[in-house]
């Protein structure tokens, strides 16, 4: 171990001699060559810093997105069902608290861009012509 360990040590500083017996110019153009390496690295992780910062702004936009979309979705998920309340009075055949729920989650899905609110809209729509002739059947 003693043995391999010296040997490394004399590989090491027969480096550092040769490093130090090249003559001045190569030096220069290693110096030249290790500064450029550095300089790269360097623009590397600037670009890095930036694209991270960039995408950490744009995921709280998201977050902030899809929690006001949240409220929104559970706003007119109430809504909804006040409405379905009025129009069938308190009988027996109010839709449960699970079809609420897979209301409240198909608005989740439809709201995922800007152009899915119109989607969003003529869904409410639809399911209130269907719910307006449930009350006219019964």
């Amino acid at each position: 171990e003693v043995q391999k360990l010296n040997q490394q040590l004399e590989e090491k500083n027969g480096e550092i001699q040769q490093m130090i017996n090249q003559p001045p110019y190569e030096k220069e153009r290693e110096i030249l060559r290790l500064q450029k390496t550095l300089a790269e690295r360097e623009k590397a992780q600037a670009t890095s810093d930036v694209l991270c910062r960039s995408l950490t702004d744009e995921t709280h936009q998201l977050q902030r997105k899809l929690a006001s979309t949240a409220e929104m979705c559970q706003h007119l998920a109430k809504c909804l069902e006040e409405k379905q309340r009025k129009e069938k009075g308190n009988s027996d055949d109010q839709i449960p608290t699970e079809r609420s729920n897979q209301v409240f989650l198909q608005l989740l899905c439809l709201l995922d861009n800007e152009t899915s609110l119109q989607a969003l809209i003529c869904n409410l729509r639809e399911e209130n012509r269907m719910l307006k002739q449930k009350v006219a059947h019964v």
